[in-house]
């Protein structure tokens, strides 16, 4: 309707523009031939003229001397009638060339038929444009229940060589795209072609890479749609939509089908308060019959990602419909590096950078996370106007990734700094000493994100699995800074708040979910349950007692309190090691992991 309203404004401006333009053209301007009628006859009278053509009121006048002239006659008398009502007397008007040009046609057109001919185009122009408008929305009216599932563009193709690490993933793959290509090899032996594929992993994981790989290494048409698509707020257009996208990938069979983000439409059904009416169901239960109802599809493969399969109906995950679910860890050390080194081909380093380093220093980091390190380090390094990447960029965007970027506006009162200092050098002291506790990288009172100063500790190497003693190290660690406080100055600060939320959690953990306990035995307690349209695990289904719900309270405070004791005890045998931190921190505000090390060589 806008565009519309945008066309029917746009033509009445050109009219009015049109207009305008005539308005200032002065048709009322005589040019140099022209003459009036008095000199006309005057000249006629003097033996000056030769010829004279009449075209309708114009007379174009021919003199002896070979001068051309011009006028009009009146409109409603002839040129001889006027010319004697001048006073030219009949043998003067006999003895010139007198030639009349019928303009009757011609004049006609321009007079009677134009003046009704161009309104009339102009209403038809206008009929024409708003009919095909209407058209055009009725158009896009049939498509509504079109799906929108786009083709891959097969010149920019990704394979799996792009891909970094994920080896098992990348196999389980490589037998689809074998199946595609010769399925006589599987057909032989009785293999059945799987229906569907369900990429499983963390966010940023490599899923919608993975599956644009798949598209670069199969020679089949490749589509792809996210979840999110299928619904509308009018139900039944989410399973029109779906009927669309198997109708197209039939045509096109063998083929694959890529679903982005599928939890979208495929949460467990009867949670919600629509019912088997509501819009995500309905569209649900078509992709369900499309991939195994009575009309089977054996040569289309469908794809399909998310980063929840805890919510996802067991209809779509039973056999015959997603067969294979694939699951795609965080990258370990030696994978980080492989993806480090993909992201950094484009990028220009010194010769001292060194990626093995900056992989240790990422545990946990996904695909995503390294790329967005690399990209901030290349940000630095133009920042600073600097021609190639160094390595302290990588390090230093490492730590804006993580803990956001460093707030040089943020000035701490010299007592500010010490409690800071001495904080931080609580949390280091206790992670250095305690012997399950990562290694301590690096120690800084120089503000990052919400954090006035920061411990960094990183493990050595990637970890999977936890003992209660590595817990309590570093429970102990995360409260070595209030310890330090309070054995300092004599009272703690609220610099402690996000320490202490990070210790209940995982205190709570250990005791409900890690049976880590003394007397509630092995067995986990409580069940978060999601309100399907907060969308937050707010509500915990507990299945326990209030005696019980007293026991856990108990054992997470005797956990904590034993837990705190041993940071504080650490901190009083190593107080004068504190001292030497705290005070090292506030003369050079940052101190890196071999210069930490060399406090406690002595």
């Amino acid at each position: 309707m806008k565009n519309t309203l945008k066309g029917i404004i746009s033509i009445f401006v050109i009219i009015f523009l049109i207009a305008i333009a005539f308005s200032f053209y002065d048709t009322s301007k005589k040019s140099d031939k022209e003459i009036s009628l008095a000199e006309l006859s005057t000249k006629i009278k003097g033996d000056e003229v030769s010829k004279i053509e009449v075209s309708g009121e114009l007379l174009k006048i021919q003199l002896k001397n070979n001068e051309e002239k011009e006028s009009k006659k009146e409109k409603d008398s002839s040129f001889t009638e006027t010319m004697i009502n001048l006073g030219v007397p009949q043998e003067k008007l006999s003895s010139v060339n007198i030639s009349v040009k019928d303009d009757a046609s011609s004049s006609f057109f321009l007079n009677f038929i134009l003046p009704f001919l161009l309104p009339f185009l102009f209403v038809a122009i206008f009929v024409w444009y708003m009919f095909r408008k209407v058209q055009g929305a009725n158009s896009k009216a049939l498509s509504f229940g079109e799906s929108g599932a786009k083709q891959a563009d097969k010149k920019k193709k990704v394979t799996f060589k792009d891909v970094a690490g994920v080896y098992e993933a990348k196999e389980e793959l490589k037998e689809i795209v074998e199946f595609l290509k010769d399925a006589s090899k599987f057909t032989k032996l009785g293999a059945e072609i799987p229906k569907g594929v369900l990429l499983l992993g963390a966010p940023g994981t490599g899923k919608t890479l993975l599956a644009r790989a798949i598209a670069g290494e199969a020679d089949v048409p490749f589509f792809h749609i996210s979840g999110s698509e299928f619904v509308e707020m009018f139900v039944g257009v989410g399973a029109s939509r779906v009927r669309d996208l198997f109708k197209k990938a039939k045509k096109s069979a063998p083929c694959i089908v890529f679903i982005d983000e599928i939890d979208a439409v495929g949460r467990q059904r009867g949670a919600g308060l629509g019912g088997s009416h509501d819009e995500r169901e309905q569209t649900l239960n078509q992709i369900l019959v499309e991939m195994d109802g009575f009309d089977n599809n054996t040569n289309i493969i469908v794809v399909a990602a998310t980063n929840r399969p805890d919510v996802l109906d067991p209809a779509l995950l039973r056999p015959g419909r997603f067969d294979r679910q694939v699951v795609i860890d965080r990258p370990d050390k030696k994978d980080r590096k492989e993806i480090l080194e993909i992201h950094a081909k484009n990028k220009p380093f010194e010769s001292d950078v060194n990626l093995e380093i900056v992989a240790q220093r990422t545990p946990g980091f996904s695909g995503a996370d390294l790329r967005n390190v690399l990209n901030e380090a290349a940000i630095l390094s133009a920042r600073n106007n600097k021609r190639r990447i160094a390595q302290q960029d990588i390090l230093d965007s490492i730590e804006k990734v993580v803990l956001g970027p460093e707030r040089k506006s943020h000035i701490l009162t010299e007592k500010e700094r010490k409690i800071t200092a001495y904080h931080e050098a609580g949390h280091a002291l206790v992670g250095h000493i305690l012997p399950n506790c990562d290694p301590i990288h690096k120690v800084s009172i120089i503000s990052r994100g919400r954090a006035a100063g920061y411990t960094m500790n990183l493990p050595e190497h990637d970890k999977h699995l936890n003992t209660k003693s590595e817990f309590i190290d570093e429970i102990a660690m995360m409260l070595g800074g209030l310890c330090a406080e309070e054995i300092i100055f004599g009272e703690i600060t609220n610099g402690a708040s996000s320490d202490l939320q990070q210790v209940s959690d995982l205190s709570k953990k250990m005791i409900t979910k890690f049976a880590m306990n003394k007397e509630l035995g092995y067995r986990a307690f409580g069940k978060n349950t999601e309100m399907v349209f907060l969308g937050r695990e707010i509500h915990e289904d507990r299945d326990y007692s209030e005696d019980v719900a007293k026991k856990i309270d108990l054992e997470i405070k005797e956990l904590v309190d034993s837990c705190h004791k041993l940071a504080k005890d650490t901190i009083l045998e190593n107080k004068d090691k504190l001292n030497k931190i705290a005070n090292t921190l506030l003369d050079k505000e940052t101190i890196e992991k071999g210069e930490f090390e060399a406090l406690f060589k002595d």
